[in-house]
């Protein structure tokens, strides 16, 4: 019964969010009011929620990403395809690089490769996260398109760098051959699967509906089902599940195009996605708050601690690590932005040169949530020699350190950076 009171009181958490965040007489982000729940919920009770990161992986993500990737608007996907591919690999790529020599400067007694895994699970930005921002944020249609599609993209490199991170912290040894055909299977098989699954099921579905017909409801349940199998299909294959679910999304909007779903099916379907999409989001962020007293408590008696150092030193270097994460993303954004004007003037194109406030609104959006945290929470307790794993709560808290400051600089720092912002019309 201690459980079940726990998720209730969530989900209570959840709804009285919505209403704090209205009463407040300051605006303050959504997510961290929820955060801020959280950890009252874990102040109030002595049986606090063992966070499980597969189950809390299989729950929480495939829905979210499938709804993400079924109403991100595909014109804009595909027509900014090159820019999100450069954030969702060249980008992650630079931060592991960038942020795991920056992590082993600040704190020495890290291990590197522990450094390079923290670096690679801070890496990807979380969809979920973005949107909860830019629902109070006015961020550019276009730009928003753009960061839509790479943190939809980018879990996968990330977490696929993060895998050979720790393979390399408990057996000491990389291979960089091996890395990259592992990341070329998870990516294009978990592609391959959520498309595959998604155009099979829709088949049969049809199929059996026009000779037997069907249950008003069971194409809701069908649809609400379908990213959680093509998820444990992907993962069972050892590909990314993940891509397996946004593909599923994506999928799924093509395969609407048919017009075969009912007007009351498709308002219906709408209505439940909303509850389902309002509830997960909310239930994430208190999960979060309700792990960081027992996440800093651990950390406080990490041997990594240096001995004259306290909780202020903790929150300096996740401090000094959010921001070192904004400054490595507006550096490639920068060059990236120049190659593509350049390109652009060998083909004699149109130019246009944006505001530099544009760039650094991109490097703020950068916002991590909890695919960084239940991430982070997969890292082995101990290595093959029985011994400890290095700095593993050192690193949790660090992880979630870093996703409160993200969301606090992105939802401060937005506001200011884009107002009074004139973009040209979108053609």
């Amino acid at each position: 019964m201690d459980e079940v009171g726990i998720v209730l009181a969530m989900l209570l958490a959840v709804v009285a969010s919505g209403y704090l965040v209205r009463m407040l007489p300051f605006a303050v982000p959504l997510p961290l009011v929820q955060i801020a729940l959280g950890a009252a919920i874990s102040g109030t009770t002595s049986h606090g929620v063992r966070l499980e990161p597969h189950i809390f992986f299989l729950v929480f993500l495939p829905p979210l990403l499938f709804l993400d990737g079924w109403r991100i608007p595909k014109v804009g996907l595909f027509r900014d395809r090159s820019t999100i591919l450069e954030l969702a690999l060249g980008l992650v790529l630079f931060t592991v690089i960038g942020a795991g020599f920056l992590i082993h400067w600040l704190i020495p007694s890290l291990p590197l490769a522990v450094s390079f895994a923290l670096a690679a699970i801070l890496a990807p930005t979380d969809p979920v996260a973005v949107s909860s921002i830019a629902a109070r944020v006015p961020i550019p249609p276009r730009l928003m398109h753009i960061l839509e599609g790479e943190s939809l993209l980018n879990d996968a490199s990330g977490l696929v760098c993060f895998r050979f991170a720790v393979a390399a912290a408990l057996t000491g040894t990389f291979s960089l051959g091996d890395a990259t055909l592992t990341f070329l299977w998870v990516a294009l098989a978990g592609i391959a699967i959520g498309v595959g699954l998604t155009v099979a099921v829709s088949a049969a579905q049809r199929v059996l509906a026009a000779r037997i017909g069907e249950e008003s409801g069971s194409p809701i349940l069908i649809n609400l089902l379908l990213p959680f199998g093509a998820y444990l299909a992907a993962e069972h294959l050892q590909a990314s599940g993940i891509l397996a679910a946004v593909a599923a999304g994506i999928t799924m909007s093509y395969v609407e195009l048919s017009g075969r779903a009912l007007a009351t099916t498709r308002v219906r379907r709408a209505v439940v996605w909303d509850t389902v999409q309002f509830a997960l989001n909310g239930v994430m962020f208190v999960l979060l708050g309700e792990q960081l007293p027992n996440i800093v408590k651990a950390a406080l008696v990490a041997p990594e601690l240096p001995a004259a150092h306290d909780v202020w030193w903790l929150l300096g270097n996740a401090l000094a690590i959010s921001v070192g994460l904004i400054l490595l993303r507006f550096i490639w954004v920068w060059i990236s932005l120049r190659l593509t004007l350049l390109a652009a003037r060998r083909q004699q194109q149109a130019v246009y040169r944006p505001n530099p406030r544009l760039i650094l609104a991109t490097s703020l959006a950068g916002v991590r949530g909890a695919i960084t945290l239940a991430g982070v929470l997969t890292l082995p307790l101990a290595m093959p020699n029985g011994t400890p794993f290095p700095g593993r709560d050192l690193v949790i808290f660090l992880a979630s350190a870093v996703i409160v400051v993200s969301l606090v600089l992105a939802s401060v720092g937005l506001p200011r950076v884009l107002r009074g912002l004139e973009l040209p019309a979108e053609p």
